[in-house]
């Protein structure tokens, strides 16, 4: 009878998938595959990821439509995926690898630059138009929504006019390169956080630092 009652209370095994999903985190650094884009502000979302894999001492695999590597942290586990798509089709590896991990489009969140915040700004929303960048641009697309958590990195708008594409994939200057590891370390913290703390802490937390 006592087990019999118990066995009510139970968590089922779809209950059990569902809570193991809810632990289970996508982040998706923007970027370009290629030893030319490497150190460029376009690729700050590989930066980003490369950082975070070289601190704790993770390895990227090449899989289907990207390098991932998966890192275990308080009970969660992210996956660290850098799309091999090229920028303008990033969404094609998001989806496939959110479906595949059966990873819920709370627990996604995108690493991308910002032309519109300057060097270093933090900007962490839950949703948002593209703003002008093809990789959020295609992601919205093949997601059909824009309804997911993106961390735009400021990368200014110190060019001039029409060398907006020269900018974006130029290398970063002497002034950022000093100041890139902070920031990296900083991005380090805010995937963490918003896994273990939550959307609104990790918002609350490093918005404008």
């Amino acid at each position: 009878m006592i087990k019999w009652i118990a066995k009510l209370f139970s968590s089922t095994p779809k209950e059990e998938n569902i809570e193991d999903n809810m632990k289970k985190y996508l982040i998706v650094g923007l970027g370009n595959i290629g030893a030319e884009y490497v150190n460029t502000r376009h690729n700050i979302g590989f930066k980003v990821l490369d950082f975070l894999a070289k601190k704790e001492g993770l390895s990227f695999e090449t899989v289907k439509l990207g390098s991932l590597a998966e890192y275990k942290f308080k009970g969660r586990t992210f996956f660290l995926l850098k799309p091999n798509t090229y920028m303008n089709l990033s969404g094609k590896a998001v989806k496939y690898w959110m479906d595949k991990e059966n990873i819920p489009l709370e627990n996604i969140l995108v690493i991308t630059d910002d032309l519109n915040l300057s060097f270093g700004t933090i900007r962490i929303k839950p949703k948002g138009s593209d703003g002008g960048h093809n990789g959020l641009k295609n992601i919205n697309l093949v997601l059909n929504t824009q309804n997911y958590t993106r961390y735009r990195f400021g990368i200014s708008d110190q060019f001039k006019k029409g060398q907006q594409i020269d900018y974006v994939l130029g290398e970063w200057n002497a002034e950022e390169e000093a100041k890139l590891p902070e920031r990296l370390e900083t991005s380090a913290e805010i995937i963490k956080t918003f896994g273990t703390a939550g959307l609104e802490n990790t918002m609350t937390t490093f918005n404008g630092k």
